[in-house]
C-alpha cells in the first residue's frame, strides 16, 4: 500500500501539482473530509502550511469549504475533478499560446533591434552534443575545421550516429583537418556521408578544437575543455565564411601535394 501511495503521488506531481499539495489532498481523500489540524496532521504538516495548500486546492475546485473559522471543515470533491480542472489548465494554456502567437512578431523586432550577438555556452560531453545536435538545424552546406581524432576521443559513442543523421537530412560538410590516419579511414566515408575532407599537414598544423560555421552561426567544441560555444550573429558568420574560402582553398593546395586518397 505504502508504493502505491508514492507512485500516486508521484503521478499527480507530474500533472503540476506541488509536493505539499499532493500530500494534503491524499489525506483528505483517506479522511473524506475534516478541520485544518485534523487534515494538517494526517498530512504531517503545521497548521499553518495546512490553511496555505488548502486554500490553494479550494481554489482549483478540489476542496470545498463548509462553515466558519475556526470551525470551517474541508470536503476533498470526487477525484474525477482532477480531470476537469486539468482540461481547465489546458484550455488556458491554449489561449495563452495563441496570444504569445500573435506578440511574438513584434518581440523579435525589439530582439533584432538589438543587433547583439548571441552566445550560448555548455559544458560537458552533454554540452558538446547539444552544440552538434544544433548544426542539424543548418540550411546550407557546413563549412568545418576539425580533427577526427580528438572529435571520436571526447564523443566516441555519438559521431557514427550522427553523421548518419546529418546525411540523412541532407545537410553536406566541408572539412580541413589535419591529415592523420584516422582522419584518413574517415575520409573513405565521406560520399555516404555527404563530406568532403580537405587534408593539411597533421606535424604543422595540428589544431584540437572544432569550428563549424553555418547560417548564422558559428559552433566551436572544446574537446580538451569540454566546452561547447555557439555564437549567433550574421556579420561574424559571414566573416568567418569568407575567411574559410580563404583557408579552402590553401587547404586544397596543401591535400594535393600531400597526394592523400
Amino acid at each position: 500500500m505504502k508504493d502505491t501511495n508514492e507512485q500516486l503521488k508521484l503521478n499527480l506531481q507530474s500533472f503540476g501539482f506541488s509536493e505539499k499539495e499532493v500530500i494534503v489532498y491524499i489525506a483528505l481523500l483517506e479522511l473524506g473530509k475534516g478541520t485544518v489540524r485534523q487534515i494538517s496532521s494526517k498530512a504531517g504538516i503545521n497548521r499553518t502550511t495546512g490553511y496555505d495548500i488548502l486554500g490553494t486546492l479550494a481554489n482549483k475546485e478540489l476542496v470545498t469549504i463548509s462553515g466558519k473559522e475556526p470551525k470551517s471543515e474541508y470536503a476533498v470533491e470526487p477525484p474525477e475533478t482532477i480531470t476537469t480542472y486539468l482540461k481547465k489548465v489546458a484550455e488556458e494554456m491554449a489561449e495563452h499560446i495563441k496570444k504569445m502567437e500573435t506578440i511574438v512578431p513584434e518581440l523579435e523586432l525589439l530582439h533584432a533591434k538589438q543587433n547583439r550577438p548571441r552566445i550560448r555556452f555548455y559544458e560537458g560531453k552533454e554540452g558538446l552534443e547539444h552544440v552538434y545536435e544544433d548544426t542539424l538545424t543548418s540550411s546550407e552546406p557546413i563549412r568545418a575545421y576539425a580533427t577526427v581524432d580528438d572529435m571520436h576521443k571526447a564523443l566516441p559513442n555519438y559521431f557514427p550516429e550522427y553523421y548518419k543523421r546529418r546525411a540523412g537530412k541532407n545537410i553536406s560538410i566541408r572539412a580541413i583537418a589535419p591529415g592523420t590516419a584516422m582522419g584518413q579511414e574517415r575520409k573513405a566515408h565521406d560520399a555516404e556521408e555527404k563530406r568532403e575532407i580537405a587534408f593539411v599537414p597533421a606535424d604543422k598544423y595540428y589544431f584540437s578544437p572544432e569550428i563549424n560555421i553555418y547560417d548564422n552561426k558559428v559552433m566551436i567544441a572544446s574537446w580538451r575543455e569540454k566546452l561547447g560555444i555557439i555564437i549567433e550573429s550574421t556579420e561574424i558568420a559571414d566573416a568567418m565564411k569568407k575567411i574559410y574560402e580563404l583557408a579552402w582553398a590553401e587547404a586544397k593546395r596543401l591535400d594535393k601535394e600531400m597526394g592523400i586518397k
